[in-house]
């Protein structure tokens, strides 16, 4: 059994696949770490993208994925913020908050292991309609 994550009930928000225009870049890195985040923090792809801060787990879950975004794909803090909706300053902090609970092994793995997933997502294509 594959698991399909772009089928995923998690990320019913995001944008269907549209074989008329070419999706960017960007929005397929969006869409690899809300994948990748989601599933590894246990929540759903569009708590990542509420205009509120949320739980404590959901706002966690931000950050790393805002990390992800800057430090993992190489996106400016500009663009990064636009990306989740945020200012550039907030994704400062995401950022720094990352690095210090990257003291914590089990954590700094866990972002190991994001790092690699995401691009590797963000370069597979999405199925096509059948």
């Amino acid at each position: 059994m594959t698991l399909n994550l772009y089928q995923h009930p998690a990320f019913a928000h995001a944008a269907p696949y549209n074989p008329a225009g070419p999706r960017t870049e960007a929005s397929l890195r969006r869409e690899a770490i809300e994948i990748a985040v989601a599933q590894v923090f246990g929540i759903a792809g569009s708590d990542l993208r509420r205009s509120t801060r949320g739980r404590a787990k959901v706002a966690l879950a931000r950050q790393v994925a805002m990390y992800l975004a800057h430090v993992g794909c190489g996106l400016s803090l500009t663009q990064t913020g636009r990306l989740f909706e945020r200012d550039r300053t907030t994704v400062a902090h995401a950022c720094g908050v990352i690095e210090d609970r990257r003291d914590d092994p089990i954590f700094d793995r866990v972002l190991d292991l994001l790092e690699w997933a995401v691009p590797a997502l963000a370069e597979r294509p999405p199925p096509q309609p059948q």
